[in-house]
């Protein structure tokens, strides 16, 4: 059984396999490490997109995709009949928590404000402070998954009061649907989105989710860009009514004279989220455990279903 996998390093980190497996590295789909039958395991490279979909039709054989990214948006819909698709749910929990929490963070405590003052060498303590605080804050979290649950634990010890929501409700776990959010909006100083996109979540932040916020609070989006109308966002981020954390645009990169840019109450990282040191070994520790059940006819686990 052949498997595929995009990096080098990968190969010291998947653990011990099943004798049968045979695993080569395919970095680029334009320099393939031998031919593409019998390839029945996939990984695309982490935050593969469009293009590397198309490549799907050249492995007659493939039996499973599994990506090294937590959502599943551009492989939806795309993976013939007979393929199963595998996100990496639970890797990027860690990192896009810190992410997440240092955003907030550093919006709350006007960072960037000071960041832009130790450009100009000014000690900016009269222009800046006080600046404003984490503690106590109420915060919504839209996406009650496994990075969501990672984003509750990692604010908790800051004393904030949590509002979860997931497409569903689940009272006995105290999370809200989704269609509570009209009521949900107004009461929460930060609102963190993390749903996966899908038809249903595509457009979810737009002029009256952004009207629902109230006056001071921040959204912070670390999903993914269409989750969000840009347009809408911009017009309401230019009133300065509200403050934004944006790991995440649509389109990216997000041109370079877009107003978004220039606009002192919005953050802007690169989709770097997920992009830390430990992705690898944390990815291929899961890339490993699937191609041992793949092997040897374990069900798989982190199966895309319905966008999810």
């Amino acid at each position: 059984m052949k498997v595929w996998i995009p990096h080098e390093a990968g190969l010291a980190l998947l653990g011990e396999l099943p004798p049968q497996v045979t695993v080569e590295v395919a970095e680029r789909p334009e320099e393939l490490p031998s031919e593409p039958a019998d390839v029945r395991f996939w990984v695309p490279p982490f935050l593969a997109g469009g293009d590397a979909a198309a490549f799907l039709n050249e492995l007659p054989d493939l039996s499973v995709v599994q990506l090294l990214s937590a959502g599943a948006d551009a492989w939806v819909g795309r993976t013939p009949e007979g393929v199963t698709l595998c996100d990496a749910r639970g890797v990027h929990d860690p990192s896009t928590a810190e992410w997440v929490v240092t955003a907030i963070l550093t919006q709350l405590r006007s960072f960037p404000a000071f960041v832009r003052a130790q450009a100009r060498r000014e000690w900016a303590y009269g222009d800046v402070t006080p600046t404003d605080e984490l503690t106590g804050k109420r915060v919504l979290i839209v996406g009650a998954g496994s990075i969501g649950t990672a984003v509750r634990d990692r604010l908790a010890p800051f004393g904030v009061d949590f509002t979860l929501v997931a497409r569903t409700a689940r009272p006995d776990q105290g999370v809200h649907a989704v269609e509570e959010l009209p009521e949900l909006l107004p009461e929460a100083e930060v609102v963190v989105v993390l749903v996966p996109l899908t038809e249903r979540t595509r457009g979810l932040i737009d002029a009256k989710f952004l009207a629902s916020m109230r006056d001071g609070a921040l959204l912070v989006n670390a999903a993914r860009g269409p989750v969000a109308i840009t347009d809408e966002l911009t017009a309401e981020l230019a009133t300065g009514r509200i403050a934004a954390a944006l790991d995440v645009t649509d389109p990216e990169p997000l041109p370079a004279d877009h107003p978004l840019w220039e606009m002192p109450n919005v953050l802007i990282t690169p989709h770097v989220a997920g992009s830390v040191r430990g992705l690898l070994p944390r990815a291929y520790r899961l890339v490993g455990d699937q191609v041992r059940r793949f092997a040897t006819g374990q069900p798989l686990i982190n199966v895309v279903v319905d966008g999810y």
